[in-house]
């Protein structure tokens, strides 16, 4: 899928919204991708995996053992990019600001793992479930996501490989340029802090 593909797709189920809006990353941004509008449709999400699956390497879509996402903005990708790779797919929480693997979901030591995400911005939350994932015995092979905002600059520490690269900027809170510092900015994210 091309990036005027998926922004189509995000702009027919109004997932691309407008406005200002503070991120989980604690920036701010002029638009908001509600990955979870776009994945509600149970046969687009199984596309968009697929069409996920399809750029990364074979070399390494071989290895994957099982895939790993965070809850809450992962779960659906994550769980349909099981399905496209024919291995589990598990989830992580974070009950007290912290991820971990819960509901009985665990990884023998050295198990290859896709670690999958719906947005990618500063990369942080991602790091954190990647470390996770290494602290219950997992190895991280490579990520994965719906979609990349950082531009190309979020670093995860493995090979990643976004669906899409969009460059919406982001600003931190003393950045903020006029037209943003006059709304009230809105958390629709799955994040409280």
């Amino acid at each position: 899928m091309t990036e005027d593909e998926i922004l189509a797709e995000f702009r027919a189920v109004g997932a691309l919204l407008e406005g200002h809006f503070l991120l989980s990353s604690g920036r701010h941004s002029a638009h908001f991708l509600q990955c979870a509008r776009l994945l509600m449709n149970p046969q687009r999400a199984a596309q968009i995996a697929i069409a996920i699956a399809q750029k990364i390497p074979r070399d390494i879509r071989s290895h994957v053992q099982a895939v790993i996402s965070p809850a809450m903005g992962g779960l659906i990708i994550g769980h349909e990019m099981g399905r496209a790779l024919e291995v589990d797919a598990m989830f992580l929480e974070r009950p007290d600001g912290v991820f971990e693997l819960r509901r009985g979901f665990a990884v023998e030591k050295g198990t290859k793992i896709l670690m999958v995400e719906d947005v990618v911005t500063t990369g942080r939350s991602s790091r954190e479930a990647i470390k996770a994932i290494e602290a219950a015995g997992g190895e991280v092979i490579a990520a994965a996501s719906v979609v990349d905002r950082s531009g190309g600059k979020a670093d995860l520490g493995v090979p990643f490989f976004p669906l899409v690269e969009l460059n919406f900027p982001t600003y931190a809170p003393e950045e903020l340029p006029p037209e943003l510092a006059a709304m009230e900015a809105m958390k629709p994210g799955s994040r409280k802090d």
